[in-house]
């Protein structure tokens, strides 16, 4: 998917006029009014184009990479970094004792409503557009522009759903102060709205094969459908079901396995032969995938600047090494000795997913090696091909040049496993154990002879090592609890003296994040805080 920066900056010149009818009497000559932009083909795919800007952001005053909470808050990583004082926000998930002042979800938090604001933008304005404006702008156009910003509205608002819980949902462009200051969606109207947003991009979508090579990365029918398959498994789970929703497990887990399937049936997907080409340069956007991040390499210079100011991922330099002679990184997110114990005998996957450097190499053990545990996340911190240009750190320093590698979101190993989540919630246990056994048979893998929650969880867990996907499964699941109790006990003495001076996890409360207190008070007559947090 081609970004055009000059695109952008104009759309933010429109979007700076938002309003403009509204507070000014008369319209002097010469004035830009938002509507002005909307006059081709190109100003729609602009702003559309514009809405997956903010999946890309990684920092804003801090970090904010969702692995920090999908990986890091889990039992699947530890923070690392320098030392427990480096990136003290991220050290507070590690030890349960995270606040509503913490900077990286209020810039995780922001991000997402940036997105939000974008694709309410391109729903009022390229949804007023008349087709036939110029000769590309068709019915089949539009259509397919509106579904994506629907698709990525739904994307958002997942996002911050499993984060913080319900929160405000403008569904229309917020141009005016007496609009801005809305109470939180409960869960129950969020969901029903996530699922309407899918349900109507999955409409207008084009098939993956159908885009042209340069909008690979766009939001395509499979995507709105393993979405929709993703969202209906959160609902049927046993800690969202507890918030009162006015769906059943039963009706969930039935319309997963019709969305899942769906995929399936389409014919555009299939597994890599290779399970490592899923995180290699040359195999981004290939067979196996069905939505991704899309990033560039950038050698200009960005540190500080903020909220879009990089086309290039932060994760790479965030996760490789501390050490020039492993990666030259800052050696966060290292895998845990949990996960790597949960690979079975012979698995490749580990290895794919876990770096375990030579001591030998490492020029500061002290900071490289991160309460007693000097593993790091291979899938995201390092290249494994030859098609890396060698824009490395090293050529434009650690904070300047960005990392090029895509982040898969979702993956088609992914979308087998949750239809084989959604059989065994719907009672076909053997369906389920068929897809379980295609993925493990990716890998060389023995077959399972029957499938039962453990299977399938333990399958999750191995096949989505280290790619942010385990906090969020643990809670759904209803098994945060005893999960990072287990976890805790197990890891080094380093490790367990600094969980010990936090509170410990609280069931009932650490399944979820604070809101943002700079949030809080831009709303505070209208905006609750989460329960137990202040």
């Amino acid at each position: 998917m081609t970004l055009s920066v000059s695109g952008l900056l104009t759309l933010s010149a429109a979007v700076f006029f938002t309003g403009c009818k509204e507070y000014l009497t008369e319209i002097e000559p010469g004035t830009d009014l938002l509507e002005d932009f909307y006059i081709s083909t190109e100003a729609a795919t602009q702003n559309v184009t514009a809405c997956y800007v903010p999946l890309m952001w990684e920092y804003s005053g801090t970090y904010f990479s969702e692995w920090f909470l999908g990986d890091i808050v889990s039992d699947d990583a530890l923070k690392g970094g320098g030392s427990t004082t480096d990136m003290a926000d991220a050290y507070d998930f590690e030890n349960w004792r995270t606040t509503s002042g913490n900077g990286l979800l209020l810039a995780y938090y922001r991000a997402q409503y940036q997105g939000v604001a974008r694709c309410n933008l391109a729903l009022k304005y390229v949804g007023g557009m008349q087709v036939g404006i110029d000769d590309n702008f068709t019915a089949e156009m539009k259509a397919r522009l509106l579904a994506e910003a629907y698709y990525l509205r739904a994307y958002y608002y997942f996002r911050l759903l499993r984060v913080f819980a319900g929160v405000p949902m403008p569904l229309e462009v917020v141009d005016s102060s007496d609009k801005w200051a809305e109470p939180r969606a409960t869960v129950d109207a969020m969901y029903k709205q996530i699922l309407a947003d899918l349900t109507e991009a999955e409409k207008g979508l084009w098939l993956k094969s159908e885009y042209a090579a340069a909008d690979a990365g766009r939001a395509t029918k499979g995507a709105a459908q393993a979405m929709l398959a993703k969202v209906n498994l959160y609902m049927a789970s046993p800690y969202w079901q507890a918030y009162g929703l006015s769906k059943s497990a039963a009706e969930c887990y039935a319309d997963a396995k019709t969305w899942a399937k769906k995929v399936i049936d389409s014919g555009e997907y299939d597994l890599c032969a290779d399970y490592e080409d899923n995180f290699t340069l040359v195999g981004e956007n290939g067979k196996e995938s069905i939505f991704e991040i899309q990033y560039a390499e950038v050698p200009w210079g960005d540190y500080g600047e903020g909220y879009g100011f990089t086309a290039g991922s932060f994760t790479q330099i965030l996760m490789r090494s501390r050490s020039s002679l492993i990666g030259g990184g800052w050696g966060f997110d290292h895998p845990s000795q949990n996960l790597y114990n949960e690979f079975e005998a012979g698995d490749p996957r580990r290895d794919v997913a876990i770096l375990v450097p030579d001591e030998a190499k490492m020029e500061n053990k002290a900071e490289e090696i991160y309460l007693g545990n000097k593993m790091l996340n291979n899938k995201y911190g390092m290249y494994r091909d030859s098609t890396y240009s060698g824009c490395g750190f090293g050529q434009w320093g650690l904070h300047a040049s960005r990392g090029p590698l895509n982040n898969r979101q979702i993956r088609y190993a992914d979308l087998l496993l949750m239809y084989a989540e959604a059989c065994l919630g719907a009672g076909d246990a053997a369906t389920a154990k068929d897809y379980i056994n295609m993925v493990r048979a990716r890998v060389g893998l023995a077959e399972i002879s029957v499938a039962d929650d453990a299977a399938l969880r333990h399958e999750r867990r191995c096949e989505l090592a280290m790619e942010g996907h385990r906090w969020f499964d643990i809670v759904r699941w209803g098994i945060a609890a005893e999960t990072i109790a287990a976890y805790e006990a197990g890891e080094s003495a380093e490790y367990k003296a600094q969980v010990a001076l936090g509170e410990g996890f609280k069931k009932g409360k650490h399944e979820i994040m604070p809101i943002p207190y700079d949030e809080i008070l831009l709303n505070p007559e209208k905006m609750e805080q989460n329960p137990y947090y202040n």
